[in-house]
């Protein structure tokens, strides 16, 4: 019993880690393999990563709508970039560093 315990324990720290672990991806790692795809070509009109003039306009919309775009989804890019797994604070962080990268 006392065994059991002690596996069941481990185990759910070891699933927590991991939880953890995706929890905590920054922007250049979610943007590198979720964002990438079209914002480094562009498809069907998303700004071009670094491209200033691109997302000049989309920046002096501020923040928090930049956040609202890109978590529930604007014209073509679908809701959170279709990066089912991603939080909401790697959404945020994947703009913020799509943002310091056009300024």
């Amino acid at each position: 019993m006392k065994k059991s315990l002690l596996a069941l324990t481990a185990l759910g720290v070891m699933m927590a880690s991991g939880f953890a672990a995706a929890a905590d991806r920054n922007g250049e790692a979610v943007f590198k393999a979720v964002c990438t795809t079209c914002h480094t070509a562009g498809l069907m009109n998303a700004p071009k990563f670094g491209d200033k003039a691109a997302w000049a306009p989309r920046i002096a919309q501020g923040k928090p709508t930049l956040y609202s775009h890109a978590l529930a989804g604007i014209r073509m890019m679908p809701a959170k970039g279709t990066c089912a797994n991603c939080t909401e604070g790697e959404i945020k962080a994947a703009v913020d560093y799509m943002v310091s990268k056009a300024k």
